[in-house]
């Protein structure tokens, strides 16, 4: 940073005083690159590149390269980027941090000094997955729930106070303050940083990536930042750049606006469905046309957020006036917002309407006007059904998928299609308040027509942040939403991340008793087979208002635009439109009640915490004091017996195949998420640890305890391994006895008798939440490599990550194509040290007479990864460097 690569240094005048910035003008001014054509995304890591440069790392060529990025004439290139910050939430940061402990075990195991390993970038960690839905439907379940978050988690919160302690850079948010997202968005995020470098104040974009897929939500703001893997996250922390390949970027024109009736939600589920059709997996979406202006800041964070379930590394909008009207309303102060603007604006990083159009590498253009109310379902975000549709939609899956006759009863009795939970719950949409304020407002009339909520229906509300519950409070809305079951039941993602809770006793036994194929309508963003609740078969995708209408109406085998959703006290029918509130209405009341007062009230002391964290007690020490009986932290075993030289690469021979899947694996079928399950091998592991079944806690939580992850790897209980046909869950076929077993007792047999193991899958494999734990379950369980159709972007990452090859089969090719049944013995040749990006390599599958070969491509994308993978993880790599420089 204190270098001046091509004179570009220059000063800034600011009410704070000057201030040192690289300025990408400067360098297109001197002939490198037409920097003013590049979408406003390349033109934010072409400066941190710039500034980066030191000759080593990052070198003159990287900045020259991404100065001449050309849509038309394309060029890859690696381009080593340094984020600003690192952003974690609790789930995927215990892990990360129970990493960093381990580095430090490692280190000082090697001889050398363990205060090396430590974060270098400023690290922010917001507790928000930890609280689950046990009591709803009552005034005290926000204190109900908060008092069991503590009690179920008081182990991890000690070993965060630990890292709070231990390690610089690194600070915690406390539980019950907000969502890891609307935090950031609300509070954390500046737009533009500044650092002190030898005595000078420098000031450049606020960058970030975050162990959680929905970072990308900050893109709404303005600001870079995408989700990677826990493991990618731990090499930022410790100085290594992020070596991606030149961004490709897909421009997203809008125009119009929204029509009455629509919400900011419905555009995201139209706009996902148009970008997952259109491809756009790995790529930049950026927002542009005249649409843009039309969208408060809110509504564009809604679109940025669901950039995972398009496929996308970020759906980003420039800063423009409406980024700093926002920063204004949420309360930062003047000076930040004066600089944002002169930052932004030298650089030529602020957008406005009369600005000419980057260039892109494609586009696709939305009127906004042609959005209608929309949900997605029942198990993929992108498969959008219009409201008018959702009855055909629903009773299609019925008949089709499973099978059933439709119901007969009316839709107040549990029954197949019967709604059993309402979650309005989630970054994406708690953090917008015109879908929030729109559904209490929705509530408050349906309670003046004397409607209710059946009896059946889990309903909650989880704010993402204290600001929501004050401005629904100084409305007069939160009585009518708790009239309707809507009572507050914690600030955390719940029922999104699986945190669902139990139902009560009497529908839980029903749903089973009876096979019913019941409903999850949730404000959230994902709803994978088996992610909101385990007995949920179909769950939708909605927004907050409609996630009201359908716990009123109880049931999805409904037509809400032409069927009555409930009968008034005058028994006369009432239908949707005769309760959703007027476009006007909604914005009357965001004037009336959502001002910078309430965010700086509810920001003023972050880190500080309740009473109940203040109480944590901390251990002390630079080493953590593993403790060998507890079941939520353990040091994990990856680092324990590394030596300090690599050994050489070799084929992988004699494999057999652990699980034969299909198209759309998600990492929540990967990944152990939500509930440890009855009679599992993470069940029986608790048990012989003295643990009850009340107090298992969710696998979530015990991410930082690798003996339970690895017993619930590929445990989805929606799991489909074409070994075991038919079935459903943690099942495979051991090959050498033909026996069916569980995933884990299978492994500890293959890993006995000294066999690797590979998995093979079709397209899209890996989708979902950025779960390092999907690659490191799949190392720690011995599969070496993975043979995909294609892969997501995160998880692919992650495999190379944690040293398991990834495999990709050539174009038109798979297991079904070339007749591969999963009980060859697989070899996979061509693996030397010699091995480089993009290479194919021979594939011998044989059983008995009968060999198939082919060639597969290998998905390590970059010379960087291929030391990765040699070392046998990026953290490997890190810290044998580190070892090695004592």
């Amino acid at each position: 940073m204190t270098s001046n690569l091509f004179g570009s240094k220059l000063k800034l005048e600011t009410t704070q005083g000057k201030m040192g910035y690289f300025s990408l003008p400067t360098i297109e001014s001197q002939g490198i690159g037409t920097v003013s054509t590049l979408p406003y995304s390349v033109r934010v890591i072409l400066e941190a590149v710039l500034r980066n440069y030191d000759g080593k790392i990052i070198s003159a060529e990287d900045v020259v390269n991404l100065a001449n990025w050309d849509a038309q004439n394309f060029v890859t290139h690696e381009i080593p980027y340094k984020p600003a910050r690192v952003l974690l939430q609790d789930f995927t940061g215990v892990p990360a941090v129970v990493d960093l402990a381990a580095l430090r075990s490692a280190m000082h195991r090697l001889g050398g000094d363990p205060g090396r390993i430590n974060p270098l970038i400023p690290v922010d960690l917001v507790i928000d997955h930890s609280v689950q839905v046990d009591q709803f439907g009552s005034k005290f379940a926000l204190l109900f729930n908060a008092e069991r978050e503590f009690e179920r988690n008081r182990e991890r919160y000690e070993f965060l106070r630990w890292g709070q302690e231990a390690f610089d850079n690194f600070r915690v948010v406390p539980p019950a303050t907000g969502i890891v997202h609307q935090v950031n968005l609300e509070y954390l995020a500046n737009v533009v940083q500044t650092q002190k470098v030898n005595g000078e104040t420098i000031a450049f974009p606020d960058t970030l990536v975050g162990t959680d897929s929905h970072t990308t939500m900050i893109n709404g703001l303005g600001v870079v930042g995408w989700g990677v893997g826990g493991i990618e996250a731990e090499a930022t922390m410790l100085g290594q750049p992020i070596y991606m390949l030149t961004p490709q970027v897909v421009g997203f024109k809008l125009t119009g606006e929204l029509p009455e009736g629509a919400t900011a939600t419905d555009l995201v589920l139209t706009a996902t469905q148009m970008l997952r059709e259109k491809g756009v997996v790995g790529k930049f979406v950026e927002y542009f046309g005249p649409g843009v202006s039309k969208l408060a800041l809110a509504d564009r964070a809604t679109l940025a957020n669901m950039s995972p379930e398009y496929g996308a590394t970020m759906g980003f909008f420039p800063v423009d006036d409406i980024t700093l009207a926002y920063l204004r309303n949420t309360g930062r102060s003047a000076e930040l917002v004066d600089l944002v603007e002169r930052y932004t604006k030298a650089q030529g990083l602020f957008r406005t309407d009369a600005a000419p159009e980057p260039q892109y590498n494609d586009t696709l253009e939305l009127d906004m006007s042609s959005v209608e109310p929309s949900l997605a379902g029942p198990k993929r975000p992108q498969d959008r059904i219009s409201l008018q549709g959702m009855k055909q939609s629903f009773q299609t899956s019925l008949t089709e998928t499973f099978k059933k006759e439709l119901p007969q009863n009316g839709h107040k009795s549990l029954d197949d299609g019967s709604v059993v939970i309402a979650a309005i719950t989630s970054c994406t949409n708690t953090s917008n308040p015109s879908v929030m304020v729109a559904a209490g407002l929705l509530a408050e009339n349906a309670v003046k027509k004397g409607l209710k909520v059946a009896e059946y229906v889990k309903t909650s509300l989880a704010p993402g942040s204290r600001v929501v519950t004050q401005y629904l409070d100084d409305l007069g809305l939160t009585e009518s939403l708790e009239a309707l079951g809507f009572h507050t039941v914690g600030y955390g993602c719940t029922s999104c991340i699986g945190n669902s809770g139990p139902l009560p006793e009497a529908v839980n036994t029903k749903i089973q008793e009876t096979d019913l194929v019941v409903a999850s309508v949730l404000s959230g963003n994902r709803n994978f087979e088996g992610r909101v609740h385990p007995l949920t078969k179909v769950n939708y995708l909605a927004s907050p208002p409609l996630v009201v209408a359908y716990a009123l109406a109880g049931t999805v085998n409904l037509n809400l635009a032409e069927e009555p959703l409930g009968v008034g006290e005058d028994n006369q029918s009432i239908y949707l439109k005769d309760i959703w509130p007027s476009q006007t209405e909604i914005r009357a009341a965001l004037e009336k009640a959502v001002t910078p007062k309430l965010f700086q009230a509810a920001y003023d002391n972050v880190f500080e915490g309740d009473e109940a964290w203040k109480a944590v007690q901390a251990p002390q020490g630079a080493i953590y004091a593993w403790d060998a009986t507890s079941t939520y932290i353990q040091e994990p075993p990856f680092f324990m017996d590394i030596a300090p030289e690599i050994a050489p690469l070799a084929p992988i021979e004699n494999a057999r195949v652990l699980a034969l899947l299909g198209d759309s694996v998600t990492t929540d079928h990967i990944s152990p998420a939500g509930a440890i399950p009855t009679d599992s091998p993470a069940e029986a592991y608790l048990l012989d640890n003295g643990v009850e079944r009340p107090n298992f806690n969710s696998f979530g939580s015990r991410r930082g305890n690798h003996e339970v992850m690895m017993r619930g790897t590929f445990g989805n209980i929606r799991l489909r391994n074409q070994l075991v046909p038919g079935s459903e869950g943690n099942v495979t076929r051991h090959h050498p006895t033909g026996e069916t077993m569980s995933i884990f007792e299978a492994t500890l047999k293959y890993q006995a008798a000294g066999t690797n193991l590979v998995v093979i899958a079709g397209k899209e494999y890996g989708t979902g939440s950025s779960r390092d734990w999907a690659a490191k379950g799949t190392i720690l369980l011995g599969v070496k490599a993975v043979i995909a159709e294609s892969y997501e972007r995160i998880h692919r990452s992650n495999l190379v990550g944690m040293g398991v090859l990834p495999l990709q089969f050539q174009d038109g090719e798979g297991a079904a194509t070339l007749g591969l049944t999963g009980t060859e013995t697989i070899a996979i040749q061509g693996i030397g040290d010699d091995l480089q990006p993009g290479q194919k390599l021979t594939v011998t599958a044989a059983e008995g007479e009968k060999t198939i070969s082919f060639e597969a491509i290998v998905r390590i994308d970059s010379p960087v990864e291929v030391d990765y993978y040699k070392n046998g993880g990026v953290l490997h790599t890190v810290l044998r460097e580190m070892a090695a420089t004592k």
